[in-house]
C-alpha cells in the first residue's frame, strides 16, 4: 500500500501561493478544498499525489462530472491540479507534470498580467526613494534592479549567496529549481545596483563580525530563522514599491516581474530558447506563454489605437 505522505505537497503548494504570487485567503481555501477533493479520491483509489499519471486526472475530471458539477467548478478543481504539477514539476518533486497537456471543459487559457516598460521604470524608480534609512533604499533598489534584470524566482533572489555576487559580475550564476543552474547577465544598471548594496551590506556585516556574531552568506542577511530576507517580506515590499510609484498594486508581485522580464525580452527581439535558459524552464513550452501574451497585445494596441478600428473611432 502506498504512504501517502505527499499529500504534504498540498500545503507546500499554497504555502509558496501565498508567499510568491500573493493570492487571497478566499483564493488559497478554494485552491485547497479542491485539492484536498482530489487527493481524497486518489486515497480511495489506493493511489498518491507523486503516482498520478494523465489518464488517472481525467478519470477524476469524469468522476467529477458524473457528480454533477457545474463547468465552471470542473475547470477551478483542473486549473487547481494543473498549478499544483506545475509547482511539484519545478520544485523537482516530480520528474514529468502529468496534467499539462489535459485540455479544462471551455476554459480559456489565461495569460500572465502584463506591466509595460514605463511602469517597470517608475518601479525601478520608486524603489530609490522608498526605505527608512539610505541602507534600506540602496537595499530595495538593488532587488528590485536583480529582479528586472535577471527574471528571477523570488526565492532564488532572497536566498541568494553573497559569494555569487562578488567581483562585480557580467553574469550571475543562479541555483534554481531541482538544484539545476543557470547562468544569467547582468544589465549595467543592476551591476551598480549590487556593488552600491554589497558595500552597504558587508559594513554592516563587519559591525556584526566585530560583536562575535557569525557572518551571513547572504546577500540579503535577514535576523529571521531563514538567515535571509522572506518572500513575504519582499513581496509585502513590492507592494509598498507599487503605491509609491503609482503603479496599481494589484498588477505587481515577484512574479509580474519575472514576466515583465521575459515579455520585454521577446518584444525586443530575443530568441525564445534564450528566454527559456534565462527563465530556468525546463521545457519550453512554458516559455511559449510569453509569445501569447505579447500577441494578446500587439491586439489590444491595434484594436486601441488603429484609425479603422471601431474601438478607436469610439474614443474620438
Amino acid at each position: 500500500m502506498n504512504i501517502r505522505a505527499p499529500s504534504s505537497w498540498i500545503s507546500m503548494f499554497l504555502e509558496a501561493q501565498a508567499a510568491e504570487l500573493g493570492a487571497a485567503t478566499n483564493t488559497l481555501l478554494a485552491y485547497g478544498r479542491d485539492l484536498k477533493d482530489f487527493d481524497g479520491w486518489l486515497a480511495r483509489k489506493d493511489s498518491v499525489l507523486d503516482a498520478v499519471t494523465r489518464s488517472a486526472i481525467e478519470e477524476y475530471l469524469v468522476f467529477c462530472d458524473a457528480q454533477g458539477l457545474s463547468k465552471s467548478t470542473r475547470a477551478r478543481r483542473l486549473s487547481a491540479i494543473k498549478q499544483l504539477y506545475r509547482f511539484a514539476f519545478e520544485e523537482g518533486l516530480r520528474s514529468d507534470n502529468p496534467a499539462i497537456q489535459i485540455s479544462g471543459p471551455g476554459q480559456d487559457k489565461r495569460l500572465p498580467k502584463i506591466l509595460s516598460i514605463e511602469e517597470v521604470d517608475r518601479l525601478l524608480s520608486a524603489a530609490r526613494t522608498l526605505g527608512r534609512n539610505e541602507a534600506d533604499r540602496i537595499r530595495n533598489t538593488c532587488l528590485m534592479e536583480l529582479l528586472y534584470a535577471t527574471g528571477m524566482r523570488v526565492s532564488e533572489l532572497v536566498g541568494l549567496p553573497v559569494s555569487a555576487t562578488r567581483g562585480d559580475p557580467r553574469l550571475l550564476l543562479i541555483l534554481g529549481k531541482g538544484g539545476k543552474e543557470r547562468m544569467v547577465p547582468l544589465s549595467p544598471d543592476a551591476r551598480d545596483a549590487l556593488a552600491l548594496w554589497i558595500r552597504i551590506r558587508d559594513e554592516a556585516q563587519a559591525v556584526t563580525t566585530a560583536a562575535k556574531k557569525p557572518p551571513s552568506k547572504f546577500l540579503f542577511p535577514s535576523r529571521g530563522k531563514e538567515g535571509h530576507l522572506t518572500r513575504h517580506r519582499f513581496y509585502l515590499l513590492i507592494k509598498e514599491i507599487a503605491v509609491a510609484a503609482g503603479v496599481d498594486p494589484s498588477k505587481v508581485t515577484p512574479h509580474t516581474l519575472r514576466h515583465a522580464f521575459a515579455t520585454h525580452l521577446l518584444a525586443g527581439g530575443a530568441d525564445l530558447r534564450a528566454i527559456q535558459t534565462m527563465l530556468g524552464h525546463a521545457d519550453v513550452a512554458t516559455t511559449e506563454i510569453y509569445t501569447h501574451v505579447l500577441e494578446a497585445r500587439l491586439s489590444e494596441l491595434v484594436l486601441d489605437h488603429h484609425p479603422l478600428s471601431d474601438k478607436a473611432a469610439s474614443n474620438k
